[in-house]
């Protein structure tokens, strides 16, 4: 199974996410780009010419979104941001012990760093 990723520019948008998963882009074909990560497959970008980037909270609605858990939120922030990543949104819940912050893909596709203040 793999997500894929609809994009007017599938180099940037699989680079994204190879750079955020850790993985390498593979290029199947002109109109498809695979990131593998340690054998796997589980993003995939296609090339949509005419791809509209959702506009999060309103505007052009989102199809879906990643929830990526993480141990150390500031480090996949760093990651994520080096990488080509836009924070929509900071943590909003500091009183609770699960929270997550909302970025963008350079194709503008949302995915939330999801997060415990109490993991170990």
């Amino acid at each position: 199974m793999t997500t894929v990723f609809d994009a007017a520019d599938i180099d940037a948008e699989s680079r994204f996410w190879a750079g955020v998963l850790g993985g390498s882009v593979e290029a199947t074909d002109d109109d498809w780009r695979a990131v593998r990560v340690d054998g796997a497959n589980p993003v995939s970008v296609q090339l949509a010419p005419d791809h509209v980037p959702p506009q999060w909270p309103h505007g052009n609605p989102q199809q879906a979104h990643l929830d990526l858990w993480v141990e150390d939120v500031a480090a996949a922030h760093e990651q994520v941001m080096s990488v080509g990543a836009a924070l929509l949104q900071e943590a909003q819940h500091p009183e609770e012990d699960e929270d997550f912050q909302v970025y963008a893909s350079p194709a503008g596709h949302p995915f939330c760093l999801c997060f415990s203040r109490t993991a170990p």
